[in-house]
């Protein structure tokens, strides 16, 4: 058994001062608020916080940070140099990449991630001697950061609307949903990893191939790339008569097990879609910034009844606590008001909305039968020096992470990994993962 002791923590009813957490066996058994600080307690900086959810990562992105801005143009010229990359990494290369990246994480304060994962095959397609040998390298690389994983294997089986795969794509095309399915199967579950399952997109899943997609990810998590660019919607509409929304609920690939991500063009009939079915909506504000994708109407959504999540995405930056205030800057920018959603409705997207949406619905909240997750966050820094503890959503950063706890292990301390030094670590393994490429 562990005690903690913080002088202000988040606990689901909001912000409580002098409260104590005991954990035993990586739960939390008893929250106490009002408490006095006793010797044996670890005694914790800041403002304590649920741990972060990451819910949307492609792992292998973290190699194209400060490398694709000499280009301009758009997503789609961007996308070009994610697949010279994703053409030659090897499985360990990979795994080093995957582990230095979650490692990343878990100093900004994640706990959990979900890994949107479709990079399965050797190159031109062959599958490798273990079909899912890229699927182990990522459950190795976030045991050994020290976070737990929800592996969103992704079915990726066309390189455009009745397009073939192609170059590159051929790395993460299984023959056919079935196929795909039998090999998702392999996969065996355990304490860090949860087993759940993606459909990359509508543009790259053949319209009869989602409802056997969805069948197969019933009672797992499911999560689908969404109207991030104003093409998927027109490419859509001309071959299906549909928005990509209306294609994937006509399929029964919406509901609660389900989480769309980026939802940027969505129309309000796909707003009261999402809504009504209770999707989860996964918005990625440094990618959408970073690429050019433009503002969700994460308010809207939010309003209508859908669970409203943020991921790293291509890790353009690792900070969550960022991603989730620029959600409400998003709102602001788009609105041109302020306080459109509340420093408590920030808190939920980034800790309890993104756990729920990678299959935890105990995760992400400092109440007994909770994961024993939490992060410190100092409050006596430049950014956060002077800040009300309720509003540190809107001004901390990752820079400002003291603690953070996974399961009752600390995994960071003082600001530094137990691994080390995690620059080193993403530098090397980010110059091997390029070395492949020349």
């Amino acid at each position: 058994m562990t005690t903690y002791w913080a002088a202000h923590a988040w606990l689901p009813d909001g912000l409580a001062d002098d409260v104590r957490l005991t954990e035993t066996a990586g739960r939390f058994t008893a929250v106490t608020v009002g408490a006095r600080a006793e010797e044996g307690d670890h005694r914790l900086p800041g403002v304590v916080l649920p741990g972060f959810a990451n819910t949307h990562s492609h792992a292998f992105h973290r190699a194209l940070r400060g490398r694709t801005h000499d280009r301009g143009g758009t997503f789609w010229t961007w996308r070009e140099q994610m697949y010279a990359l994703a053409a030659t990494l090897t499985p360990d290369a990979y795994l080093d990449l995957a582990r230095a990246t979650y490692a990343e994480m878990v100093l900004a304060g994640v706990t959990a991630v979900g890994e949107f994962h479709y990079l399965h095959h050797a190159a031109g397609g062959t599958p490798y001697d273990d079909p899912n040998v890229m699927a182990e390298a990522l459950r190795t690389a976030a045991r050994d950061a020290g976070l737990r994983i929800t592996l969103l294997d992704t079915a990726y089986l066309t390189g455009g609307i009745d397009a073939p795969l192609q170059g590159p794509q051929l790395r993460f095309g299984d023959h056919d949903a079935d196929a795909w399915a039998a090999r998702v199967a392999a996969i065996r579950p355990d304490d860090t990893l949860t087993v759940g399952a993606a459909i990359h997109s509508v543009r790259a899943v053949p319209l009869d191939d989602l409802p056997t997609i969805a069948a197969h990810a019933t009672g797992r998590p499911l999560h689908v790339h969404l109207s991030e660019q104003r093409l998927e919607n027109e490419q859509a509409l001309g071959t299906f008569g549909a928005s990509p929304t209306r294609v994937l609920a006509d399929a029964g690939a919406l509901g609660p097990a389900t989480t769309t991500v980026h939802a940027v063009h969505v129309t309000p009939e796909d707003v009261a879609t999402l809504g009504s079915t209770r999707t989860g909506v996964c918005l990625c504000p440094s990618t959408e910034q970073d690429l050019g994708d433009g503002i969700a109407p994460a308010a809207a959504l939010h309003a209508a009844g859908a669970r409203l999540a943020v991921g790293s995405d291509q890790h353009v930056r690792t900070d969550l606590l960022a991603e989730a205030g620029s959600v409400e800057l998003h709102e602001r920018l788009a609105g041109e008001t302020r306080g459109v959603l509340t420093p408590r409705d920030l808190m939920t997207l980034l800790t309890a909305g993104g756990h729920t949406c990678l299959g935890d619905p105990t995760g992400g909240r400092l109440a007994p039968g909770a994961p024993a997750d939490l992060v410190a966050v100092r409050t006596d820094t430049p950014r956060t020096a002077g800040a009300d503890p309720a509003q540190l959503v809107l001004v901390a950063g990752s820079a400002d992470v003291d603690t953070v706890v996974v399961g009752g292990v600390v995994r960071v301390e003082g600001g530094r990994h137990v691994l080390g030094d995690v620059g080193a670590m993403l530098g090397a393994a980010i110059r091997a993962a390029w070395e492949t490429t020349r």
